[in-house]
């Protein structure tokens, strides 16, 4: 079976879950024009590469399908997943991997825009994010869940929230909120236990860490530097006994001599025998190598360290050679008899969602969506993430690397008819030869 005649299979495995028939053709025109090396993967230029003959006319086929026509987004990329996920090779372990992306917009109108924390532009600025979590294992990853955030102003505004389509189900969650619904709701359908990975915009949050925990779900997740443990060896005293008036005493006693730390302190104070120098994967040019250190510590509550007696964990420390100061912290609940070497190696397994979304919008057009509404942005996101998916499930079952992403068979483009003029285009005068100069006869009084 060669490429084109298993798109073909892919799609008939997606289509199965849309419903009505006359979707199946558009779902395969939406996908083809993503996979197709275009400047711009919105719907206007797609149709006009899928079908230049009717180009119109699929024009509008398209931008119904993505964003009027009421199929699941949901069980798209679960689709998705049923396709790529037993391709994937977890021998060397699995991971949850929890990020967020944002989407610099204009205006107003598009569901969610607000001005706020945008990582592309590395500022606060007029965008959208949404939160996803991705399965990653040592070949590769996958998004899985995906949800726009919607900020306050959004949520209280009834006129935006009904003009974007926004379903009244839809209450204000943070973003730590979105990612552990989308947890709890993967684990309700049979997703297995892997380990969470996350960065300091989620590990700083106690109560997201201590629901991963709930949850039955070990961690390795950023935090600042201010954050606060007590150190090795260091036990503080049990809580003040019970008075019999009011609600027990939680928070363990110190005194002069029995104080938490801040993590960079902690770091700043072992000795350098405690660093060693440690390879985690093979970079593009090299070897990707840094200093790191492990110790056990107890988290001890925010910045204040105010916070009940908490189980130990492992503080990983990343300290580059020829800084002045460590550059990162993690917290992990991986257990005790972990090698320095996996606790970084699982760190830094973070970076692929970071690919996943480099990846998903040069190539697949995920930030190409000029629509405005709720399920238009939701839908769009799924069949980029379905593109995405079949190529990566192509690069894991292939005996040789098929010849990358731009060389792919199916991205073959098609060509415009000569008369094509895109949308927003100056009208075009009619020539003489198209005009009819035969005047309508004169009406009967």
């Amino acid at each position: 079976m060669n490429v084109a005649d298993r798109f073909e299979e892919y799609l008939e495995h997606l289509a199965s879950g849309l419903g009505h028939a006359d979707r199946h053709e558009r779902l395969r025109g939406y996908c083809t024009g993503l996979m197709l090396p275009l400047a711009r993967k919105s719907v206007e230029p797609m149709a006009a590469r899928v079908d230049p003959v009717h180009a119109s006319a699929r024009h509008q086929s398209l931008h119904h399908f993505v964003a009027k026509a009421e199929w699941s987004d949901e069980q798209m990329l679960r689709r998705v997943c049923q396709w790529v996920v037993p391709k994937m090779d977890f021998s060397e372990g699995a991971w949850w991997i929890i990020d967020d992306t944002g989407f610099p917009k204009k205006g107003r109108h598009s569901v969610g825009v607000a001005r706020q924390y945008c990582g592309v532009l590395g500022k606060q600025d007029n965008c959208q994010v949404a939160v996803s979590i991705s399965l990653s294992c040592s070949q590769g990853s996958l998004p899985v869940a995906w949800q726009l955030y919607l900020p306050k102003e959004w949520i209280d505004d009834d006129e935006r929230r009904l003009k974007a389509g926004v379903p009244e189900a839809v209450r204000f969650a943070t973003k730590t909120e979105i990612a552990l619904q989308q947890l709890r709701h993967l684990l309700a359908q049979g997703a297995p236990k892997h380990c969470v990975l996350a960065d300091a915009g989620y590990g700083v949050d106690t109560e997201f860490r201590r629901a991963l925990t709930e949850m039955g779900l070990e961690y390795v997740v950023g935090v600042t530097s201010a954050v606060v443990v007590w150190p090795p060896g260091v036990e503080p005293l049990p809580a003040a006994p019970y008075s019999g008036r009011g609600r027990p005493p939680v928070m363990p006693r110190r005194t002069p001599e029995l104080q938490p730390m801040s993590v960079k302190s902690l770091a700043m104070s072992l000795p350098a025998s405690a660093f060693q120098t440690i390879s985690w994967r093979e970079g593009t040019n090299h070897t990707l190598s840094d200093r790191f250190a492990a110790v056990r510590v107890r988290h001890a509550g925010g910045n204040s360290g105010k916070a009940r007696l908490r189980a130990q964990q492992w503080l990983l420390i990343e300290w580059p050679h020829g800084q002045a100061e460590p550059t990162k912290y993690f917290l992990s609940t991986l257990p005790e008899a972990t090698p320095l070497n996996e606790l970084v190696s699982a760190a830094h397994q973070r970076w692929r969602i970071e690919r996943d979304y480099q990846d998903l919008k040069q190539d697949f057009g995920l930030d190409h969506y000029e629509g405005r509404g709720w399920r238009g942005f939701h839908h769009h996101a799924a069949l980029c993430i379905a593109a995405y998916g079949f190529l990566m499930a192509e690069r894991l079952t292939a005996e040789k690397p098929i010849g990358g992403k731009k060389n792919f068979a199916i991205r073959a483009l098609p060509d415009l008819p000569k008369d094509y003029v895109p949308r927003g285009s100056p009208a075009r005068s009619a020539s003489c030869t198209d005009v009819n100069h035969v005047l309508a006869a004169p009406a009967e009084l």
